[in-house]
């Protein structure tokens, strides 16, 4: 839901085009709810959800960790003010170059899934701790992340012990349940497999002492999610019940959960058509689509909430579409959205729940559209 704030600064600037409004308030709210739910877990922002300078120096003032992809996002959290020590490169798919150019900025956390990565860990970065990703299902998540990252548990076992061979700190394992999860058990038989990891490797003297237990906690779209502190209350429960009273060391990553419903897209409608006379859906085109910062939108993983001046009146389903020359870019067709019979061309739209994962995925220019404005406020 946008905030009075996000709709002040809406009606007194009349931004032209297409932009993105966050609202730091709602990020600092956010903040404190994940300190409150996990208490014992440190929080490292995963950057990749909205790298807007504003919000990692927020984040970074206080107290935050941070997650990052690539160098270019070490350095933005750096410059943001977070030292070294509370960055952790978490993406395993690593260049081995980026790997020293990272070490060289005091970078020593490192995520890998394979005894490949490994290996340009341990020439790039001697000495470093490394957490391995073991594969999770992603049931329950809207955005499944399984498949491409981690491996499974018994490999990460190989995985460690390889680490620890060639000198490198085995210090812990990480999943990722899925983003936009919704279902307070999937943490359970994560936190189930990574037992499993540490109480095999410590068997062979190997003591693991960090469960990453990465992002997944979602923000509200069109249907309610459960609050931070439900997710705390279910975390911590499983962390007793796999780990007894030797609780590791835990971080999570939140992106979306942090910055999601601080940010509303700002739209304005552009088309309203029908594909032929006896057509009872309207194809409704706005100034953005997937290539202009919503590619959550894509097999309609993400329903985002919107709000028109009309809301109250009758409504007919509609198709959403983007405003670009490519047939790709249709948001929601195989379930239509339901609109308001009275909008019209020109209208403008509110995309709520749009602070993470918009404007980096925005193209850069593709059809001559410029990249989605951010203001952050």
């Amino acid at each position: 839901m946008a905030t009075q704030r996000v709709l002040d600064f809406l009606a007194t600037r009349r931004p032209a085009g297409p932009c993105l409004v966050v609202d730091l308030d709602v990020v600092r709210d956010n903040f404190h709810a994940f300190e409150k739910a996990l208490p014992d877990s440190k929080i490292y922002y995963a950057v990749k959800a909205n790298p807007a300078p504003e919000i990692l120096r927020l984040l970074a003032a206080m107290g935050s960790s941070f997650d990052t992809a690539s160098v270019a996002e070490v350095e933005m959290a750096m410059d943001a003010g977070a030292p070294a020590d509370r960055i952790s490169f978490g993406n395993t798919i690593k260049k081995e170059r980026d790997i020293l150019r990272a070490y060289e900025l005091g970078i020593r956390l490192f995520a890998v899934d394979c005894v490949e990565e490994v290996d340009k860990i341990a020439r790039a970065a001697p000495g470093a701790r490394v957490f391995c990703r073991v594969l999770t299902d992603g049931e329950g998540a809207e955005w499944p992340l399984s498949r491409k990252f981690g491996c499974v548990p018994a490999m990460a076992v190989d995985v460690l012990r390889h680490a620890k061979a060639r000198g490198l700190d085995a210090y812990g394992v990480s999943f990722h349940v899925g983003s936009q999860q919704c279902d307070l058990t999937a943490w359970d038989r994560a936190l189930g497999d990574a037992k499993k990891v540490f109480a095999t490797l410590a068997e062979e003297g190997i003591v693991l002492k960090m469960v990453n237990m990465g992002g997944g906690f979602p923000t509200r779209y069109l249907k309610d999610v459960p609050a931070a502190q439900a997710y705390g209350q279910a975390i911590f429960g499983s962390l007793r019940k796999h780990f007894g009273n030797q609780i590791p060391e835990t971080i999570i990553e939140p992106g979306r959960g942090m910055v999601g419903n601080a940010g509303v897209i700002k739209s304005e409608v552009v088309l309203i058509s029908k594909k032929a006379d006896n057509d009872n859906v309207r194809w409704v085109y706005l100034d953005i689509g997937k290539f202009g910062g919503l590619a959550e939108t894509m097999d309609e993983a993400i329903r985002y909430p919107i709000v028109t001046r009309h809301d109250g009146g009758e409504v007919a389903p509609c198709v959403l579409a983007g405003p670009t020359c490519d047939s790709a870019d249709v948001m929601y067709e195989k379930t239509p959205y339901p609109l308001p019979l009275s909008l019209t061309i020109g209208d403008e739209v509110l995309i709520e729940g749009t602070g993470a994962y918009t404007t980096t995925y925005s193209a850069v220019a593709f059809n001559g559209f410029e990249p989605l404005r951010s203001y952050v406020i």
